[in-house]
């Protein structure tokens, strides 16, 4: 029996490895002149003996803004006009979605693992349920990531993880100006031969403030309210520049 129980620990790991994580800001305030941000994303790995050699160590880090129901549509044209065709419901999409990498991605990471965790943005988004006259609705959530690519929104980063000695890690993801209120999820992963071996995850909170925040609850609380101010500003607005341009005039 000892000489068993000898076999069992002897097969477990012994050099465990854990993945400790941080971030340079854990709010981001939306005001009225905001343009973008850009976060640093750093963390370690925890280990109780020198890291193996064997195995080949990488990083992922991932964020992922609040996720919404998407409508995808196709515009075909027809005589001299673009008109909508065929839609598709995307159930669940990332707002924002950022993928960074120690490395190219394959290398880092197997399909099992990103299969397993969701980690790329296609395992990210999640459409379950095309109707039938739809043929190709995998083309309508390829549409959905390169719409959003091409706006900042989704982000493929790979080899913009700097590991230090195998022990320290850090990336910058850039934000883009039209962010989404909400949490934003960040997950570390560390992977040894593209397996995942330690992970972990924190949050990001993104809020409107001051003039920004007093409009969002406006405009979604009291829609009423909301239109009738704007219509008084516009009114307000167009009879000031009338009156001003008479005055130039005279």
């Amino acid at each position: 029996m000892r000489w068993l129980l000898l076999l069992l620990l002897l097969a477990l790991p012994a050099r465990a490895e854990q993945v400790v994580a941080g971030l340079s800001q854990n709010r981001i305030a939306i005001t009225a002149n905001f343009d973008g941000s850009e976060i640093l994303i750093f963390g370690a790995v925890k280990r109780e003996a020198p890291p193996p050699g064997a195995a080949a160590m990488g990083v992922v880090i991932t964020l992922e803004g609040p996720k919404e129901p998407v409508t995808v549509r196709r515009k075909d044209r027809w005589a001299i006009i673009w008109v909508n065709q065929e839609a598709l419901e995307v159930d669940r999409a990332p707002s924002f979605y950022a993928v960074a990498t120690s490395g190219p991605l394959d290398d880092v990471l197997s399909d099992v693992e990103d299969l397993r965790h969701s980690i790329t943005i296609r395992r990210a988004i999640r459409s379950v349920g095309a109707p039938m006259e739809i043929a190709d609705p995998t083309n309508f959530t390829e549409a959905l990531i390169r719409i959003r690519e091409r706006a900042d929104l989704y982000q493929i980063k790979p080899g913009t993880v700097e590991i230090s000695e195998e022990t320290l890690f850090n990336t910058s993801i850039a934000l883009p100006a039209n962010l989404v209120e909400g949490n934003y999820r960040a997950r570390f992963f560390l992977t040894r031969d593209g397996a995942v071996v330690s992970q972990a995850e924190t949050l990001i909170y993104v809020q409107k403030v001051g003039l920004e925040r007093f409009l969002y609850t406006l405009a979604h609380e009291q829609p009423l309210v909301y239109g009738l101010m704007s219509l008084a500003i516009a009114i307000a607005a167009g009879w000031g520049a009338s009156a001003v341009f008479r005055y130039l005039q005279g």
